[in-house]
């Protein structure tokens, strides 16, 4: 059973940064892809922005530009850096990933972001 633990958020001001950290149990190249996702009141939960294996990237265009997807693999933890915070970044971020051998997926507890305007 692959853990997951998100750690990072908090409030902050439009125009502000955080960086978002995911805490893998395993190691995180055994973990394929690995992500972000987020929530927002009343919304779906969407992709913010995913790594696989080969460190290749996929971010959504509302964060194009703003945020990166990083990961330590040595620390076995997955890194969201988020600039030029919105109002609408505001929501419960998840760090999702795959079990490269069982298929299975993982999500952590969450970590909420708050952006005030």
């Amino acid at each position: 059973q692959v853990q997951l633990v998100e750690s990072g958020g908090g409030l902050v001001q439009a125009g502000g940064s955080l960086r978002l950290s995911c805490a893998a149990s395993t190691s995180i190249v055994s973990i394929n892809p690995i992500g972000w996702y987020r929530q927002a009141p009343g919304k779906e939960r969407e992709l913010v922005a995913t790594m696989s294996a080969d460190a290749s990237t996929t971010y959504a265009d509302s964060v194009q530009g703003r945020f990166t997807i990083s990961r330590d693999n040595a620390k076995s933890i997955l890194y969201l850096h988020m600039n030029s915070l919105k109002a609408e970044d505001t929501a419960l971020y998840y760090c999702r990933g795959v079990g490269r051998r069982s298929g299975a997926t993982y999500w952590g507890q969450g970590t909420q972001v708050t952006v005030s305007s």
